[in-house]
């Protein structure tokens, strides 16, 4: 996101409803057997424990009336059992920006959502500023600074995971992104996507859930400013535009874990679809491990579509925002499960930022 948005005038918006409707509350099914990601590995040399089958694999945004995608089934872990997971789209929980705040108090921000995150496994959400007492301000157009009373107020509504690598995260240079960092570990939360150094930055969060190790990664795309990124003794978000470094991050996640989620700021502000270099990037970074991919940073939510049975969520748009527009405030939940014989179960769950800082699901 380029910051702090003006209330625009409504933009044509037909053809995103029509996209909306072909995709929110369509599951999208895909499997692969239940074991490890280093078993699946050794069972793809045999032509055992594939990925499901790319002919059966819908393109960009799969609409109502698509096939399933199911692919071939192996063996089972009887120790694993289901694993949910939800994602969201940018987070704002800075009260210069949301006022509501003072009056209402965090709480706001997540009661619209009938304590859905408290009955998952891991929620992984972008929290699109520094949580921070440090005022040092970068000098751009818009600059955001979080609340660390907040942190706690998102943690008891069941958020696990925080995602820092975007544009806006280093907001208050790289004292208030390291002070971030503190405080959303202080607060009981997990950070991702950034670090004191390029190595810490691109370090997964690991998790064991049900039976299953999961590992989390952030990336950012969108630089402002550029030097924000992290460097090998210089703090800030991961990857920038080497993209390679992403590549690396989740080859050596999947080496670790079953299941590996990223969450990537990328694309273009307004887009209502993913650009073709969004599409490639997408599809690479899933050939290398990532089996989860949560998007964002469009302020607009796009499709979501399976490749090589997996999902990809290219945008998740506004999530805990100003009520800006229609457009803006349409959004919604991601919401994956995985069986314990490893099928991936994906659709997005429809919400409405009906107040600034107030999404509600339905």
């Amino acid at each position: 996101m380029t910051g702090r948005h003006a209330r625009r005038s409504p933009v044509p918006f037909p053809v995103v409803l029509v996209a909306l409707a072909s995709v929110i509350g369509v599951m999208l099914v895909a499997g692969r057997p239940g074991t490890s990601r280093d078993d699946a590995r050794a069972g793809n040399e045999s032509g055992a424990g594939t990925r499901a089958p790319a002919g059966s694999e819908p393109g960009v945004g799969v609409g109502a009336g698509a096939p399933a995608v199911s692919g071939a089934l192996g063996g089972t872990s009887a120790a694993r059992g289901t694993l949910l997971i939800h994602g969201t789209g940018d987070v704002s929980l800075d009260p210069d920006y949301i006022p509501v705040f003072r009056s209402t108090g965090y709480a706001w921000a997540w009661s619209g959502l009938g304590g859905l995150f408290r009955r998952d496994d891991l929620t992984v959400v972008n929290l699109e500023c520094p949580a921070t007492e440090v005022v040092d301000p970068e000098t751009k157009q818009f600059v955001f600074r979080c609340d660390p009373a907040a942190l706690p107020v998102a943690r008891q509504a069941g958020v696990d995971v925080v995602n820092q690598a975007n544009n806006h995260a280093f907001d208050q240079g790289p004292g208030g992104l390291l002070d971030s960092l503190a405080r959303i570990r202080a607060a009981g939360l997990v950070p991702v996507g950034a670090g004191a150094n390029q190595r810490a930055a691109l370090r997964p969060a690991l998790f064991e859930l049900g039976g299953w190790r999961v590992a989390v990664l952030g990336f950012d795309e969108v630089l402002d400013p550029v030097y924000e990124v992290a460097g090998p003794d210089r703090p800030g978000t991961a990857a920038g535009h080497d993209f390679s470094l992403m590549i690396g991050a989740v080859r050596r996640a999947s080496k670790r874990a079953d299941v590996v989620v990223v969450m990537i700021h990328w694309g273009v502000e307004l887009d209502t679809q993913p650009r073709p270099y969004q599409v490639q990037e997408g599809h690479a970074l899933s050939d290398a491990g990532a089996d989860v991919i949560f998007g964002g940073h469009s302020h607009r939510l796009q499709p979501l579509s399976m490749y090589r049975g997996r999902p990809i969520f290219w945008s998740l748009g506004n999530f805990v925002w100003p009520h800006l527009s229609t457009e803006g405030s349409t959004t919604a939940v991601a919401e994956v499960r995985v069986t314990p014989t490893g099928r991936y179960l994906a659709r997005l769950l429809p919400a409405t930022i009906v107040s600034d800082g107030h999404p509600v699901l339905g």
